[in-house]
Parts: C-alpha cells; sequence; structure tokens
C-alpha cells in the first residue's frame, strides 16, 4: 500500500492521512467541502487536495493509487467508492489498517477487544475499558470514538478496546479481535446502507477472520447473532439477563466461575445497564485479561458518557433525562422500556426507519412531545396511543412536556432520530436540551444517580 486516497477530512479522515504520512506512504486527499483545515492538511503533508464536487474530481482522487480509504460518514453510494470498486482498486477502513500494523509491532501485537452492535456501544466500550484500568492495565478506546484505532496504534498501552460500526466493519479484510461481542441488531443507517441484509453483512464481518483462539459474545436468544457467532471459527460465549453463561442469578451478575457483582451495587441498573455489564465483564474476563472475582469494584464505580438515559434532575416530582444519543428507534425503545410511565420527546430528522415501533409500549406513555423534521412521523405513530404535542423548538418542546408530566412520571427526551435538522450533532441537541430544562425550572434540582 505505497499510495491512499483518502476521501472525507473529519477527525477519521485526517487521522488516517497523518497515520498513512508518518509511515511514509503517499496520501491523496479529498472532500466534498473543502475548509481552510483541508488545506492545511494537504499543506502539511504535502499532498493533492481534490475537491469532490468539481468536475474530475474521481478521477484526479483515484489516480495511481493502490487504495481508498473513505470515512465512515460516506456511503457505499459515493461516486469515488462505486468507481473504485468497478477499477479494482482495494477499499479498507482504519481499523483495518491498523490491526495490520498491529500484528508487524516489534514485540508482537497487544490483545484487541471489539464491540459491536446497533445501539450500547459506546457504554460497553468505556465499560470494558473501565473494567481493565481498574485491574491495572493500560487503555486505548479506538475506532468509533473520538481516537480512531490508527492514531492510537503507536501508543504505549496495554490493550486496546475498538468501537466497531457498520461502517467501520463493511470494508475490514482482516481485522479480528481477541475477544468481540456483538450486543443486538435492529435496522438503522438505512439512509447510509442499502438495505438491512447489508447492514446486518457488515455488523458479522466482527466474525469473519477470527480464529479458535478468539472469543465470540453473543446475546443469548437473539438469533442472526447466535447464528453468526456460531458458525464462526470462534469460542463462543453467550450473555442475558437469563439462559446465559453470563446473567443474573437472583440479584447477583454471575459468570461461569462465579459472581461478578451484586445488582443493587451495580452502576446503575436499567434492564440494558445490566446486560451491557454482563457483555463487558465477559469480554475481560474470556479474553483472559481480568478475573470474574476482581470485578464488582469496577462495576460499581463505572460512570457512563454523557446523553445517554443521563438524569438531569428531579423537578415538580418529575425525573428528566437526556439521552440524546438514541438516534434511532431501536435505542430510543430501550430508553422507553427503562420507566413504568413517561412522557417522551422524540423527533428529529428520520434514518429511513420505521418509527412506529417508539409506540410499541403503550401502557407507559402519558404523552409525546414532537419535535423536529419529522415530527409529523412521530406523532402519527403516537396518534392512538397518547395525547401528542408538537414543538418548533427545544424551549417549547420542554415546556409542552413540563405541562404533560405529573409527580412520578419520567420526562425522557429519546429522539429516535437524527439531530441534523436543528443541531450539528447529538451531543448539541442533549446539552441545548438540558439548558432548556434547567432555565424552565429556574435551575432548582434534586440530583440522583
Amino acid at each position: 500500500m505505497q499510495r491512499v486516497a483518502v476521501l472525507g477530512l473529519a477527525l477519521t479522515g485526517t487521522a488516517v492521512a497523518r497515520a498513512m504520512s508518518a509511515r511514509g506512504i503517499s496520501v491523496t486527499l479529498g472532500d466534498n467541502r473543502i475548509s481552510l483545515d483541508h488545506e492545511a492538511l494537504a499543506t502539511e503533508l504535502g499532498a493533492a487536495l481534490i475537491d469532490m464536487n468539481a468536475a474530475g474530481s474521481v478521477d484526479a482522487l483515484l489516480n495511481e493509487v493502490d487504495t481508498l480509504m473513505p470515512a465512515p460518514g460516506v456511503p457505499p453510494s459515493h461516486p469515488a467508492i462505486v468507481a473504485a470498486v468497478q477499477r479494482g482498486i482495494a477499499i479498507r477502513t482504519e481499523i483495518d489498517v491498523a490491526y495490520e500494523w498491529e500484528q508487524k509491532r516489534v514485540g508482537g501485537p497487544r490483545p484487541i477487544l471489539g464491540v459491536t452492535g446497533t445501539d450500547g456501544k459506546t457504554t460497553t466500550t468505556m465499560l470494558a475499558a473501565h473494567l481493565l484500568r481498574e485491574n491495572g492495565l493500560r487503555v486505548a478506546e479506538v475506532g468509533n470514538t473520538d481516537i480512531p484505532f490508527v492514531a492510537a496504534v503507536d501508543s504505549d498501552v496495554d490493550v486496546f478496546v475498538v468501537e466497531c460500526s457498520s461502517f467501520r466493519l463493511r470494508y475490514t479484510t482482516q481485522f479480528r479481535c481477541d475477544a468481540s461481542v456483538w450486543l443486538n441488531f435492529a435496522p438503522d443507517h438505512l439512509d447510509w446502507h442499502p438495505d438491512i441484509d447489508d447492514y446486518a453483512s457488515a455488523k458479522a464481518q466482527m466474525w469473519k477472520f477470527v480464529t479458535s483462539s478468539d472469543v465470540a459474545v453473543f446475546p443469548a436468544g437473539k438469533d442472526l447473532i447466535t447464528s453468526a457467532a456460531q458458525s464462526s471459527q470462534a469460542r463462543t460465549v453467550s450473555f442475558g439477563l437469563s439462559g446465559a453463561q453470563y446473567c443474573v442469578q437472583g440479584e447477583t451478575l454471575m459468570s461461569p466461575s462465579g459472581p461478578l457483582c451484586e445488582v443493587k451495587n451495580l452502576w446503575r441498573s436499567m434492564p440494558h445497564d445490566i446486560t451491557n455489564s454482563l457483555a463487558a465483564a465477559a469480554l475481560v474476563v474470556e479474553a483472559g485479561l481480568v478475573p470474574a472475582e476482581g470485578l464488582a469494584s469496577a462495576l460499581s464505580s463505572f460512570t457512563s458518557a454523557h446523553h445517554r438515559i443521563e438524569h438531569i434532575g428531579d423537578f415538580d416530582g418529575s425525573p428528566w433525562y437526556d439521552d440524546s444519543k438514541a438516534t434511532s428507534p431501536h435505542a430510543a425503545l430501550t430508553a422507553i422500556r427503562a420507566f413504568d410511565s413517561l412522557v417522551l420527546i422524540a423527533g428529529g430528522r428520520n434514518k429511513d426507519l420505521d418509527l412506529t415501533q417508539l409506540a410499541s409500549e403503550p401502557q407507559r406513555m402519558i404523552g409525546v412531545v414532537a419535535i423536529g423534521d419529522d415530527a409529523s412521523l412521530v406523532a402519527a405513530a403516537f396518534a392512538n396511543v397518547c395525547e401528542v404535542k408538537t414543538a418548533n423548538d427545544m424551549k417549547t418542546a420542554v415546556e409542552l412536556a413540563s405541562s404533560m408530566a405529573s409527580p412520578g412520571v419520567a420526562v425522557l427526551l429519546s429522539p429516535g432520530c437524527t439531530s441534523y435538522d436543528w443541531y450539528s450533532n447529538y451531543n448539541e441537541r442533549g446539552e441545548h436540551f438540558t439548558q432548556c430544562v434547567r432555565e424552565h425550572f429556574g435551575r432548582g434540582a434534586t440530583n440522583g444517580k
């Protein structure tokens, strides 16, 4: 791989370009929106910079290159990817290249753990890393995080935990993990993948190149994932609330080698928190990195990332939660199922997904506030379920939700859609929601775990 075209110059593309250049590999850079930062990067690396909106840009980007490395957000339908396929140019992802480099490391490769799934990837990645750190290991959380794998492969750590999105997995040609988990599967990213089968196939790449010395961790009772695990070459281990090797028995999280942690002591104990904790524990224990008996304290002390059913505070007797990270109906439904009764704020820009599944727990719903570009789809989903109001901005959404809530009823922002109508990303959406809530209630709150 002597000449590489890097398509898409956000965080990952920029890291890939710098990592390639540092290894003496010639790069050509391309993006649909050229910025001053892109021009500075091209100057820094001595690389050609192609405006992908210009005539002849695809030919210019792919001229004499061996490999195309698209950023995760670039869909397979992009003209440059289509042309690369037609011309027989290899298409690779950053986790694949980083894996290749790690295998050639002087002193041998370090353990690699992997996490994929429709929902819960980031939390489980962070949790696995926390379990390892609390047991004295130096860890890099990479991939679909703030640090691409290629940017961390030369760092002084003991183990990598790789968050693997379908975007990163789709083009892998050799990437494998010593232990990896596929958490769950539901329709998502159908604005990127051509269909649900392509999405499932991309996820299954997690286990395509595993060997008999590797471990595939799968959720018990999920046929598609179970089949993928059991048809791989890896040793398989199951997790789930019940009927699995890592499960809950009585009031205790259990492993095949003994107890992990009491449920009452867990960092948080919503059903998906328990299964994510079991999955993370299975990863680190089955990889041989941490003994089961060494996890109780770490499973208690973990703190999740922001915007994932994050408790903002209690106001007028109602707990308010920010779950802005829930950008698919499946993710939002996971949050909805954590509450007996709630007022839901949902909507945004849909990803060509079926929003009617948001309304599949009618007994929990007190009211809904529909927001964003696809508010009408949310309103239609709940039309015969509960009271629905529509808001044209987040401040109004908070006011309407407050008017529908009563003591003991939770208020939950769990949009089920992307944030790209009103906001730049889900973080910005969650932060503005929190600000609006605090301003609405005069910043008074009773915080809780």
